[in-house]
């Protein structure tokens, strides 16, 4: 009876993984098919908003009233045609891992866009990023970096986060636009290594490591940290934390760093106190406002993974969700609780 009991715990293990392994190829899969092809897609949200507008107005209006609103809006339409070109807005969603993975398609976008818009038009970014590697985020912002470089108004609204790398990205905007409860900041850098020594000492496990310099490991995960390791490392955290904030200063002079990049985030409000942001928004009123004066087109570009890659990034994102939710109760769990919680 133990020999069927643990052969029929065994079968369930490899049951399990395969069932696992079924359904990643599956969701990987069902991605593929959602990606299409590689190319630019380009949306007119004038159009959309128009369209979203009209399909409410016919099912709440009455035969007559319809038919007089239809009237209006071809007349409405053909005044549009007939009027003079009016600047436009470009408007690009990135949405951060802490690979900053979006941005192969945001070099995309932006290199389009360049290739169109002049200084009378504006590219609005909608972003939403929690930070994440530093070399990524980094070139992520160097991406939007080219907009401001080619002298076209750069507008960033962040309805949720933008922290750490996202806050990199963020402060390259000629305008920064915040939801009302948006966090924003968290300008510092951190390294955390789980270290395995003791445990693997204790079962007799040897940790070999062999380098050329001194300097090319320092705290490692499996080997015994010293304090000149923990030292080096702090000054290499250091070393990009002064990096981050010159990029910072670089496109808003006025912040008083001393206060802003200690490593903490702030609120909608309280950033816009601080200078984080330039205006209380999100980015739906934005477009709307937008929308009446001038012509939007959201930009996207769309790339189309192997499917093994399809796999490998749809576990990277089940483990980046794990990440998230950790990274939200850290921020959820500095709020004040409500009476009746």
């Amino acid at each position: 009876m133990e020999f069927l009991a643990e052969y029929g715990m065994f079968l369930l293990k490899v049951a399990t993984i395969v069932v696992a392994i079924v359904i990643v190829i599956a969701a990987g899969a069902a991605a593929g098919r959602k990606a299409g092809q590689d190319g630019l897609e380009v949306e007119n949200l004038n159009k959309k908003y128009r369209e979203t507008a009209a399909a409410l107005r016919s099912a709440v209006m009455k035969k007559g009233e319809r038919k007089k609103q239809a009237k209006q809006d071809k007349k409405q339409q053909k005044a549009e045609g007939k009027a003079p070109s009016r600047p436009r807005s470009f408007v690009i969603d990135f949405k951060g891992d802490l690979k900053a993975s979006e941005v192969s398609s945001l070099r995309e976008e932006v290199s389009a866009v360049l290739d169109t818009a002049t200084p009378e038009d504006e590219v609005i970014v909608r972003l939403e990023n929690h930070g994440g590697i530093v070399h990524e985020h980094g070139l992520a912002a160097s991406q939007l970096a080219r907009i401001r470089d080619r002298d076209i108004p750069l507008v960033v609204c962040v309805d949720k986060v933008a922290a750490s790398g996202g806050y990199l990205m963020a402060c390259v905007a000629s305008k920064i636009y915040a939801a009302p409860f948006a966090i924003l900041g968290s300008i510092g850098v951190l390294a955390q290594i789980p270290n395995f020594n003791r445990l693997l000492d204790s079962h007799g496990v040897d940790f070999e490591q062999i380098s050329a310099g001194k300097y090319k490991r320092t705290v490692t995960m499996f080997g015994k940290n010293t304090d000149e390791d923990r030292a080096k490392l702090r000054e290499e955290l250091e070393d990009v934390h002064t990096l981050f904030k010159a990029a910072v200063s670089r496109y808003r002079a006025d912040l008083d760093l001393e206060t802003v990049a200690t490593g903490e985030h702030w609120y909608g409000m309280r950033a816009l106190e601080l200078g984080l942001a330039d205006e209380i928004l999100t980015s739906d009123e934005l477009l709307l406002q937008r929308a009446a004066e001038r012509d939007l087109y959201h930009v996207s570009y769309k790339i189309k993974q192997p499917l093994q890659k399809r796999i490998m990034h749809n576990i990277d994102s089940a483990l980046e969700k794990v990440d998230a939710a950790s990274w939200r109760r850290r921020f959820e769990s500095r709020l004040p609780r409500s009476p009746w919680n």
